[in-house]
């Protein structure tokens, strides 16, 4: 498990980025917590930089955006999806479960 920070510490509608051997990106998206690959899938860009709406992240270099519950990209230039970590909250600290969730095909 990888520790990310107090729950205070990332609002809603705000995303961290966790470097490391792949760098994942942790989002509070309207109170619910998701953990994806940082990096997208269609070109090196960090999601973590990219645009939160509802469980969506929009990359920021071409648009193609993500749903964080599957990792599965909604439209291109993005086609393959991004794995998902489990996120776990235990008084009041989020952690990564870093045991990969592999994305839905």
């Amino acid at each position: 498990m990888i520790t990310v920070c107090a729950v205070d510490d990332l609002p809603a509608g705000e995303s961290l980025r966790i470097p490391g051997e792949v760098a994942i990106a942790v989002f509070n998206a309207d109170g619910e917590l998701y953990a994806i690959d940082d990096t997208c899938s269609h070109q090196d860009a960090s999601l973590s930089e990219g645009w939160l709406e509802g469980c969506f992240v929009e990359c920021p270099l071409h648009a193609a955006t993500f749903d964080l519950r599957t990792g599965v990209p909604t439209c291109l230039p993005a086609k393959k999806a991004v794995r998902t970590y489990p996120v776990v909250v235990e008084d009041g600290v989020i952690y990564v479960d870093t045991r990969v969730r592999e994305p839905v095909a």
